[in-house]
């Protein structure tokens, strides 16, 4: 099963506290994603890079055209129990970004991901042939291998009918790994923010309502460029990049 998605994403990073009260705003005009409620759920993703990093210096660098690949579950309890896995291209083009996902058995996503192979015994439609070759083109051509795992905790609101895909998240407790890098694995990770601090993001296929962009201000909001996988790595490797892996967007950035 595929499904492909063009978006619009403005992130923030903001205390927990100030979460709460955009929270109660929040509530006025939207509703708790219907599958978790407000108490919200786990999420984890292995990134896949280059041995030279490519896709985590295309983003440092701000190439405008940029993708990069993923293996992401929403674990089970225990995690060592998932069996499912998404496998996502999710590639960026200026301001929009584009999703590519097909959920696959999570070992069968796993040797996908790793390897490019793919079991003969799935019968593709069109769509899903394409992202299958694309993701064994990347590991081919880039020679993609595990680089880092991250996980977090997300709490996530849905828009009216009216409002075309509007999504908000809160991701707290963000945190990364880069050993044992087995998606599945129960294994202890390292704190990526304060667990004060949370990762807010706001997804729109459109346009952002009025009233989020009225709710953000009006809350002193500052967009920023975040990329949990870019930080994690800086994190790892003591690279001086952070700033630019969770840093604010300069004011004519997309103008």
């Amino acid at each position: 099963m595929i499904r492909r998605f063009n978006r619009y994403e403005l992130k923030y990073i903001i205390p927990v506290s100030l979460r709460d009260k955009l929270i109660e705003d929040i509530l006025k005009n939207a509703s708790p994603d219907p599958y978790s409620g407000m108490d919200g759920y786990p999420l984890v993703s292995l990134y896949y890079d280059s041995p030279g990093l490519d896709f985590f210096w295309n983003k440092i660098e701000g190439i405008k055209f940029r993708r990069k690949l993923r293996l992401r579950i929403y674990p089970a309890n225990p995690i060592e129990n998932t069996t499912k896995g998404m496998v996502e291209i999710k590639q960026r083009i200026n301001r929009t970004v584009q999703k590519k996902r097909l959920k696959m058995p999570l070992e069968d996503a796993h040797i996908l991901c790793t390897t490019g192979m793919m079991p003969e015994r799935y019968e593709l439609d069109e769509m899903d042939a394409q992202v299958v070759g694309e993701v064994q083109f990347m590991v081919d051509s880039l020679k993609l291998q595990p680089a880092c795992i991250t996980a977090y905790h997300r709490q996530a609101f849905m828009g009216s009918p009216y409002e075309s895909g509007l999504r908000i998240t809160f991701d707290t407790n963000v945190s990364y790994r880069t050993h044992e890098l087995l998606v599945h694995a129960n294994t202890p990770n390292y704190l990526i923010l304060p667990r004060d601090w949370t990762i807010l993001e706001v997804k729109a296929n459109e346009a952002i309502p009025d009233w989020v962009t009225s709710m953000l201000g009006r809350h002193n909001c500052e967009l920023r460029r975040v990329s949990k996988y870019c930080a994690g790595i800086a994190a790892d490797r003591h690279k001086d990049v952070m700033h630019l892996a969770m840093s604010p967007v300069p004011e004519m950035e997309g103008k």
